[in-house]
Order: C-alpha cells, then structure tokens, then sequence
C-alpha cells in the first residue's frame, strides 16, 4: 500500500511545462519523483502561455503540444496523467492559480511540484511564491549545467524526505539527461532525427512535420 493511500491523502506530484515538445528528461524527472518521494501519481500540467519564458518561434499550439503529451505517456506503466486545466483556462499560466483550482477541487491530495535545478534561481520571483508554498511542496532535481544553489529563502524548508505537508523542499536524484525542448526544437528544425524523445513522440513528430 503506498504512503499516500495509507495516510488517507493521496500524493500527487505535478510536473508543469510546455511540453514543446516533451522528452526523456521530463519522463524521467517525473519517474524520480514517483519513486524517490513515494508518490500515487505524477500530472503533468501543460501551460498555456508562460509567464518566464517567450513563446518559441518554432513552438506548437496547446492542442499539438496536449496531443504531443499524451503520445508521450503511452506505454510508460507508470501512473502518469495530463492535466489540462491551464489549457483550458488559457492566458498566462500562473502557478498559483493553477494549485488553487487544485486544492479546491481535490481537497484530498497533498500536492508537490517537480522542478529541475535550473528553476530554483527564478522561485523568488513567482507570483504569490509565499502562497504557492502554502499549498505545495517543491522536488527538486540537479539538472546537468546548472549550479545546485539554493536561494536563501527556501533553506529553512529543506527537508530529507517529504512528510507530505506544503512548504517543504526536498532534492531529487539528478535525471543525469542533459536534453531541453529548445535544443531538440532546433535540431529538428534542422531536419535531424536527435536523441531524447520518446519513440511515439519522435513518430508524430515525422508524421505532422512539425518543427520545420
């Protein structure tokens, strides 16, 4: 029986991004989560519109990128879902919002948000950072090239496993997968074949010609 079912709450972890498109390194940070802070599911939350990053210029719209996702989670044999509120909120995504609705529609989850290392610089500067820690814990993983500071405000929450409350901090194992959406972006634009997606996604990708 899993820690969240044992305790009466379910523990979800939430992986937002863009997606455009998903790889291994998104599958595989969502595997270590699961595993390394025992959870019943992870979600994975596409954004409507980032509010940290410009829109690609090779970039796919939300029902490419949905679709793109749910290719991605096929045949995983974990208990892997999308979440598609953002997308069908639309605008900017905010983080915030996105747990509100979360909390308020499933009050019997207890929620942790799966981050790579290269994330933690920019938390400061979230919207409502302090509520987002009222309503959620962060799972960090090392992300090859990218220092592992940890800016001042978070230290006191660091933790050495998640005991299942918001406002805590717990280090992931590194995915050790050094593959980003804008580096595979570029090289299929280029009309390579790269390492680090999914066979299925690689598969639709040829199919639609997307990224060209």
């Amino acid at each position: 029986m899993s820690q969240g079912m044992s305790s009466g709450r379910n523990r979800i972890g939430l992986l937002g991004g863009a997606f455009n498109p998903p790889h291994l390194g998104h599958l595989k940070l969502a595997e270590l989560g699961l595993r390394s802070l025992r959870l019943d599911e992870v979600w994975f939350v596409p954004t409507a519109k980032s509010p940290h990053k410009a829109e690609p210029g090779l970039g796919l719209d939300a029902g490419a990128r949905l679709r793109l996702l749910e290719a991605a989670l096929i045949g995983t044999g974990f208990p892997f879902r999308v979440e598609a509120l953002e997308l069908e909120r639309g605008g900017t995504s905010y983080t915030v919002d996105t747990l509100e609705t979360l909390c308020q529609r499933e009050p019997g989850h207890a929620w942790i948000l799966l981050i790579g290392g290269d994330q933690l610089l920019g938390l400061p500067q979230w919207r409502q950072v302090e509520r987002v820690l009222a309503l959620a814990s962060l799972g960090v993983a090392p992300r090859p090239g990218f220092a592992e500071g940890l800016p001042l405000m978070f230290e006191s929450r660091r933790r050495d496993q998640w005991s299942g409350s918001p406002g805590e901090l717990v280090w992931l194992p590194s995915t050790e997968l050094p593959f980003s959406s804008s580096g595979l972006r570029t090289e299929l634009a280029l009309g390579h074949r790269p390492k680090g997606l999914p066979i299925q996604v690689e598969a639709a990708i040829q199919q639609e010609n997307y990224y060209r």
